[in-house]
Order: C-alpha cells, then structure tokens, then sequence
C-alpha cells in the first residue's frame, strides 16, 4: 500500500510516520516544507494542480493529512488548516489515483461541553476559538468533497514530543525549573480543567487503522475519560520525585488552595490515587494564572490577569465517546496515562 503523509515532521505526524514505517505493507512517501520531506510542497500556497500532477505521479493508495497549525492568528491557522486541505481535497477530486483521505482533525471543532458528558461524533460542533473553527473548516470540505474519506477528531494528545507551550508541557517545564532552583513550592494555575488525555502513540495507532478501514465520517479518537489538570500534575509530580508542594491557583486573584503533596494536607501519592476514579464536576468560570511557579506567596494586590492555560476554545471539560471508533476501527486506547505523562517529563528532566 502507498502511503502519502502529509505532516510527517509534526508533533502527531512524527508518531504517525513511525507507525507506518513498521508496517512492511506500507510503502511511504512524506510530503511538506521541510528540507528532510521525500517531496517539498508548501500546501499553504501550492496550487491543487501541481498537487495532482505529483499524486498522479506517486499514485497513493491512502493520503494522511497531519499538517497544520496550533497556533498563529485566525488568517495563518485558515491558511495551514483550511486552505491547505482545501487544495488536497480539490488535488484528489481532479487526480486519477482514487486515494483514501485521512484527516486529522481535532476536539477544538466541538467547543464547550456539559460537564460529565462525553461528546459524540453527532455532537453539534461550536468551537470557541479560531483554531477550532479552522479545523472545523476543514472537517465540511473533507466531509463534502466526495471523496473516500474520514476525519479523526483526535482529543488531547500526550506522550512522547508533547509540545512545550501545551499545558502539559508548561507543568512539566515548570516542575522542572523548581526542581533545578530547589523550590520546595510551585504554584500552578489553570488546574481546574478537564481534558480527555490520548497518548499520541495510540493516536498513530488510530490513523493506521483508519488507513486499512472503509470507515467514512468523523471519529473521536480519545481516552473516554476527562482527567483534572490538577490529577495530572500530581502524577507528574510523583513520576518526577518532586517532593516540594503544588499550590492551586484556581480560584480568584490572591487565592490559594490548599497545597497538594503539602506535608501538611493531602500527599501527592494519595492524590494519584484518586486519578482515574475522580467525579467529575461543575467548574466555575474564571481566568487564572498561567503555569509557571513563583518563590513569593500570592498577593492580590500583585495578581496579574492572564489567559486560561488551555487556548482551544472548549470550556472547563472535554470527554470523548469512543464507541465509534472501537466499533468501526477494531481500536482503543492502550496506553496509561501516567506512561504518556512519564515520558513527558523524561523529555524535559534531560534539559536539567
């Protein structure tokens, strides 16, 4: 089987490669902007036409779209998100080679949900940002173009690669800052959220099985289970052997929680108990602080204003109904989250 992958140097698309490359029936060829892609195409601003002389060229089997853009202003993610599928739509309309699309979309084009819902592929999509409507974008021109196609709408990823600037990567680079300076406290803000956490191991796993598969329409690919950002930090922090206390920044300007792992109050490793069986819950709407971690104790004198650390536009909670994609994809999660968090803070431990 020919494989085009579109997004093979990307944070998703790295994994994907790998995952096809293990698969002795996969002939693959990446296509994008960097020197070290089999073939240079800029999807931005490349014509469809040139794009269907070299599909005709290559003649895939199956086309996996795992470019895009996370972040940027609205024009730059319709570029990289929109426009950019728009032309591998309009190359594969006017192509002979009849491909397979497999798009990787994402759980930004729902929006908010009701706290302890999981969202189904039937689900009304209203994103609360541009990324997500960019992405949603792309999702009706791949849903409307004809084409033998299906969009994976992929929750939020974790493992290996995690970004920096995600919030997973923000708690790990935190934790490690502390740990290096000798912080016994780090104060956390943003961790009343709740996200359905994938490892994007598994995610790879799910556009391999897309590929192989006649499943047309969309696909929620997550975990089913929304974890507190705040569960996940003290996972972190057991993984990492941080000892010092996690002070939550939750509430308003100048609060403080108590510290979680503080000696005093609740222990880390009893926190990390609970994840997986936690209820999941009302938040209330407020902005808080960003991650980062601070020597002096909060003041609300001092407080700054600054963005909620999750900028996907979906609210206090995300959970992800799977049925879909065990049903008609033969696929479910495998990996832990505390593996996926693990080799998070691998990553960063080796910047100490």
């Amino acid at each position: 089987m020919r494989v085009l992958l579109i997004g093979a140097n990307g944070y998703i698309g790295r994994f994907v490669a790998e995952r096809l490359l293990a698969d002795p029936a996969v002939q693959l060829t990446a296509l994008g902007r960097g020197d070290d892609a089999d073939v240079r195409f800029d999807l931005a601003s490349g014509s469809p036409g040139a794009l269907t002389r070299f599909l005709d060229a290559v003649h895939p089997g199956v086309v996996v779209n795992c470019a895009g853009a996370t972040r940027g202003g609205a024009r730059e993610l319709t570029r990289h998100n929109t426009v950019a599928v728009a032309t591998i739509c309009e190359a594969l309309r006017r192509s002979g080679c009849g491909a397979r699309l497999v798009q990787v979309g994402c759980s930004a084009e729902y929006g908010p949900s009701q706290p302890g819902s999981s969202t189904a592929e039937d689900a009304v999509p209203r994103p609360g940002g541009p990324y997500g409507v960019s992405k949603l974008a792309a999702t009706e021109l791949v849903l409307g173009s004809g084409l033998d196609a299906v969009v994976l709408r992929v929750f939020s990823p974790a493992g290996p690669g995690t970004p920096a600037g995600s919030p997973l990567g923000r708690l790990a680079e935190a934790m490690r800052r502390a740990m290096q300076s000798g912080d016994g406290e780090l104060r956390l803000g943003g961790l009343g959220a709740q996200r359905d956490f994938i490892d994007v191991r598994d995610v790879a796993r799910a556009v391999h099985a897309a590929s192989l598969s006649a499943a047309q329409g969309v696909i929620n690919i997550g975990s089913g289970r929304a974890v507190r950002l705040r569960d996940a930090a003290a996972t972190l922090a057991r993984v990492a052997g941080y000892g010092g206390a996690l002070h939550e920044l939750d509430g308003p300007p100048g609060a403080l929680r108590p510290a979680i792992g503080h000696p005093r109050t609740e222990s880390v490793a009893h926190r990390v108990d609970a994840l997986g069986h936690h209820r999941a819950d009302a938040l209330g709407h407020h902005r808080p602080e960003p991650l980062g971690h601070r020597g002096e104790r909060p003041d609300a004198e001092h407080a700054t204003p600054v963005a909620y650390p999750y900028p996907d536009g979906c609210g206090s909670w995300q959970q992800a109904d799977v049925r879909t994609a065990r049903d008609r994809l033969g696929w479910r999660p495998r990996i832990a989250l505390e593996e996926s968090l693990a080799d998070i803070w691998m990553e960063a431990a080796c910047r100490i």
